[in-house]
């Protein structure tokens, strides 16, 4: 499995562009409508998880993500998303290290993530903050974390 820190440009970029516009979450067209697009800034990434070529999770690291900017928290790790029958194979924490090793060595030393999700980013490090509503009307839980140590 190699865990690839891209932007615009990159081999992967249109074929991690397909696996988003396929995959089985609704979120995944949003993305790669933002790659097709290149709706990131010059430090932004997508980082993308691959085996024998073949895209298997993105996620991103952006300045912002569902919270509101007015919050004032960033940058963001988001659109975080494993296909199915890699699940339990640790390529989230893997692809989230990778963003968190990226966000420090441009000096970032706390990084933000949105979520619905119970109890699943507190094992990879990150502490609740609270929760906020979303810019899609909907609520979620505001976590954070150091990009100190990132596995």
């Amino acid at each position: 499995m190699e865990t690839i820190c891209m932007r615009h440009g990159h081999p992967l970029w249109e074929k991690t562009i397909a696996f988003a516009r396929g995959s089985s979450w609704r979120a995944g067209p949003v993305l790669a409508d933002r790659m097709e697009r290149n709706g990131f800034q010059a430090w932004e990434r997508v980082i993308a998880a691959a085996e024998d070529g073949n895209i298997v999770g993105y996620c991103t690291f952006t300045e912002q993500d569902e919270l509101p900017a007015e919050c004032g928290f960033s940058p963001f790790i988001g659109f975080v998303f494993v296909e199915e029958p890699h699940r339990g194979n640790r390529i989230s924490q893997s692809m989230i290290d990778e963003a968190l090793r990226y966000a420090g060595s441009i000096g970032y030393e706390t990084v933000y993530l949105m979520s619905g999700e119970q109890g699943l980013y507190e094992k990879y490090g990150f502490t609740k903050l609270r929760e906020y509503d979303t810019v899609y009307g909907t609520r979620d839980q505001l976590f954070c974390r150091s990009t100190a140590d990132p596995g």
